[in-house]
């Protein structure tokens, strides 16, 4: 259905046989919200041949804002994200092969998702999935692009495995829990995400493609501002993941999550922290809802859920006893 591309393949950067090369590609998207769906979306539209959507969340109210595959029927509907993605994105083009996913994305899953995939990108909101995505990368020699975007400023770069700098030279570690905001905490608006999602797409035209014009290094934006910067990125000779040490696919680093017996609740802990100041957790906190603390714990409620978080940067949720919903409340509201 080379018609329904043509004003694509007139682009002589991509042409008919760049377009066969699309048509022919599986891509695999992390994560469905603001830079997942642009991300979807794109590569939809753009006729690339297998698209296969993971994401662990459901729709929200507060998603309508930014995350434009969704609407209210969405949510009254109670969907998945990644089910409504393959739903609307269905319609859109009905000659791609679109898998959405409903999963919690860790190291005894990951390597299934990417199996097939030519490319990889990233539309999360959190680090530890990202290093995951970044060892697996690495270890299967499949390119990935970076992305992220919070309040109005975004970032990409794309992952070549043992070409370019991976995603541990540019971030060694993890930041510390409860040390950096979300968009939950300190929010997002969403020309950030559109922006730095339209340029994962782009650069991932031009990596199936095969075009000599791919962007190498750290871009970032702030859309308020109006600035672009471009930063070129130095490998990190001590990088572990560089050299082979796959941390975080083998499951030394990442959230633990236990459910209570008899307790209706979840406990989140990550074995490499240390302590985490409740004080700058709760200011963090205050645009999003009311935390009360001491110096032995704070507490926070959101959505019907109490989260209770301990300076050695543990916390428990209550209300739940499912683990994935318990992570996902924990980076969205701790940080990861």
């Amino acid at each position: 259905m080379i018609d329904r591309y043509s004003r694509q393949t007139l682009f002589t950067d991509i042409g008919e046989e760049g377009q066969r090369k699309l048509g022919n590609s599986c891509v695999v998207i992390f994560g469905c919200g603001a830079l997942g769906t642009i991300i979807a979306t794109s590569l939809v539209r753009a006729g690339v041949g297998k698209i296969r959507i993971i994401d662990r969340d459901f729709i929200e109210y507060h998603n309508l804002q930014r995350q434009v595959l969704f609407n209210e029927d969405d949510i009254r509907n109670q969907l998945p994200k990644a089910i409504a993605a393959e739903r609307h994105l269905r319609k859109v083009n009905s000659s791609v092969d679109i898998e959405g996913i409903v999963a919690d994305v860790n190291f005894t899953n990951i390597e299934r998702f990417i199996h097939d995939a030519h490319i990889i990108l990233d539309g999360l909101d959190n680090f530890e999935t990202r290093y995951l995505i970044n060892d697996v990368s690495l270890r299967h020699k499949i390119p990935w692009i970076y992305g992220g975007a919070i309040s109005s400023i975004g970032m990409t770069m794309s992952i070549f495995p043992g070409e370019t700098p991976c995603f541990r030279c540019l971030i060694t570690n993890p930041p510390g829990r409860g040390t950096i905001h979300t968009c939950d905490t300190a929010g997002v608006i969403s020309p950030a995400p559109f922006i730095i999602a339209s340029l994962q797409s782009v650069e991932a035209m031009k990596i199936l493609v095969r075009a000599e014009e791919i962007n190498r290094d750290l871009i970032v934006i702030d859309v308020w501002k109006g600035t672009f910067d471009r930063t070129k990125i130095s490998v990190n000779k001590d990088c572990p993941a560089c050299q082979g040490k796959y941390e975080f696919l083998e499951g030394d680093y990442g959230l633990r999550a236990t459910s209570l017996c008899g307790q209706d609740a979840v406990q989140v802990l990550n074995p490499e922290a240390r302590t985490i100041s409740l004080e700058g957790l709760a200011a963090r906190l205050k645009h999003v809802g009311q935390a009360t603390y001491n110096q032995f714990m704070l507490r926070f409620t959101v959505d019907d859920y109490e989260m209770v978080v301990f300076p050695d940067a543990r916390a428990i949720i209550k209300n739940t006893n499912e683990e994935s919903l318990a992570r996902a409340l924990y980076a969205k509201y701790i940080g990861t």
